[in-house]
């Protein structure tokens, strides 16, 4: 009888995976630990290992198809034991005649960000709060940090500042460092900060997560970001590097534009949006100048946080970015 390969528990409060690529055919010989198939949950890509050494016998979930974790996908022939002949694998497709369309098969990542995005507008009630942010004294930090951020190989940008800024404000306004657990009708404040970082692959949208922010210096939390975003586009991330999230940062800085109302990374309760830092002409003292300025974009799930307190954390937070030197001394920059 065939060894029958189950979908495993591959995380927590992962209930199903979609196939996403197999590695193997049936009839092909398997060694033990050998990866037998790509599976796409909402949380990572995982390779799933042959747990015994054998012979393929059949493939039983085609590339697109989702599965219950403890479905079995694959059975192995174990060498020595008797099996059943091997059943085909599903037929390829046929290619679509030429023509003005053409559907393309939505799975993946692509499909993961899809059911993610839309479960957080059916749940979440968006709304988003929009202010101006100076950054003129980030820049004149960042220009003097530089050189000794890139003599350790560290690239610095305006979004780790963002990031390491985040740590006392959240602190202050504990509801936007928090999740909703629907089913138990509580908010779950968290007492610590890992924060997601909106990150762009080849193959869509992923967010890794920089952990303990509040503890970390700055010029770790940039090394951190840049890590987890290399590992994120090889496609090399671990399953708990996506894990335990309690806020999310996403920019738009290197696209430009003016603004953007991101969606909420469910079932966290906030979302801040960083946009492109450029020199704007603005009024000081009754005089025209040029600053280094920024808007910030901050959506919150409005069932736990109301827009006063939203308001009164963006502003702590623009406030805090205004005055670098006061809580970056050199132990904070590391």
């Amino acid at each position: 009888m065939p060894f029958e390969v189950k979908l495993p528990d591959i995380g927590e409060g992962v209930a199903e995976g979609e196939i996403v690529r197999w590695l193997v055919k049936p009839g092909d010989a398997v060694k033990e630990d050998q990866p037998l198939v790509e599976v796409m949950t909402d949380k990572a890509n995982v390779e799933i290992p042959a747990p015994r050494t054998g012979t393929i016998a059949a493939l039983l979930a085609e590339e697109g198809q989702v599965v219950p974790v403890g479905a079995v996908i694959v059975t192995i022939t174990v060498a020595g034991e008797v099996g059943t002949a091997a059943r085909p694998g599903a037929p390829a497709p046929r290619g679509a005649a030429a023509g003005p369309e053409e559907r393309v098969p939505l799975r993946g990542l692509r499909r993961r960000i899809a059911e993610t995005l839309r479960r957080s507008l059916d749940t979440a009630a968006h709304f988003t709060f929009v202010a101006e942010c100076e950054m003129s004294a980030i820049a004149a930090h960042l220009a003097r940090t530089k050189p000794r951020a890139q003599a350790a190989g560290i690239p610095l940008t305006y979004l780790a500042y963002v990031v390491k800024a985040l740590a006392e404000p959240l602190q202050q306004f504990p509801l936007l460092n928090a999740s909703l657990d629907d089913e138990a009708h509580e908010v779950v404040l968290k007492h610590y900060l890992h924060v997601g970082i909106a990150t762009a692959t080849a193959d869509g949208l992923t967010v890794p997560v920089v952990r303990d922010v509040a503890t970390r210096p700055l010029l770790g939390i940039a090394a951190e970001i840049k890590r987890l975003a290399d590992a994120a586009r090889a496609g090399t991330l671990a399953l708990d590097e996506l894990q335990g999230g309690t806020f999310t940062v996403t920019t738009t800085g290197a696209k430009g534009g003016l603004l953007a109302t991101p969606i909420i990374h469910h079932p966290q309760v906030a979302i801040l949006g960083v946009h492109e830092v450029k020199l704007r002409p603005v009024v000081v003292d009754g005089a025209i100048v040029a600053r280094d300025m920024t808007n910030l974009s901050l959506s919150l799930d409005h069932r736990v946080v109301d827009g006063a307190v939203g308001a009164d954390f963006l502003y702590a937070l623009i406030a805090r970015l205004a005055e670098p030197e006061s809580w970056l001394g050199e132990r904070e920059i590391g």
